[in-house]
């Protein structure tokens, strides 16, 4: 017999060894990992893969040649179809571009497009310009960032210091300035005429 001890430490993996077929397969399966593990969900390097997202309260804010033109508040706001569209409720933004006076626009819901700089206001729509006195209401209201035009394709009223305009449509472009009313267009002076 060896008269160290420590010489029979090489028993150990050969014990080991010899017993393995008795007590891998337990083993294994209790190591072996449970409830469908898809390594693909985990993988940091997919690039097709989208995060959704809710928030309690969001500011969007958009430059045009490096000068600011909105701020977009919302009380509540998430991620839509896919991640590129911003969901977003209770807005209330105000337009700070150009020369003109800023204009603040609330709205019940509202979603924007981060790739087409698209946003798009729904329901209880109220446009307010303070220094001109105009006031505009609608349920609908597109706003294109890349070629400053505003598109309401529902009903429209427009409220001045001395008319009001009802119409089926709106076009507003900002660069020129130029509204486009369309539908049955109804005009009110506060004269009292009538157009």
């Amino acid at each position: 017999m060896l008269k160290n001890p420590r010489n029979l430490l090489f028993l150990i993996p050969l014990i080991l060894l010899a017993t393995s077929p008795l007590w891998r397969p337990p083993l294994s399966a209790f190591l072996a990992p449970r409830g469908g593990f898809d390594a693909a969900a985990v993988d940091p390097l997919q690039e097709d893969k989208e995060e959704h997202f809710i928030m309690d309260a969001i500011t969007i804010t958009m430059f045009n040649r490096g000068r600011e033109d909105w701020i977009v508040n919302a009380e509540r706001a998430y991620t839509g179809d896919t991640d590129k569209e911003i969901g977003m409720e209770k807005v209330d933004a105000v337009y700070t571009g150009g020369e003109e006076e800023r204009t603040r626009i609330t709205s019940s819901r509202g979603m924007y497009n981060v790739d087409e700089r698209h946003l798009v206001l729904i329901d209880d729509v109220v446009i307010v310009k303070p220094v001109s006195r105009q006031e505009m209401y609608t349920d609908l209201l597109h706003y294109y960032n890349t070629t400053k035009l505003v598109v309401c394709p529902g009903d429209v009223e427009l409220r001045g210091p001395e008319f009001t305009i009802r119409a089926g449509r709106l076009d507003y472009d900002m660069l020129t300035d130029n509204y486009d009313f369309g539908g049955r267009v109804k005009v009110t002076t506060n004269d009292g005429g009538r157009s």
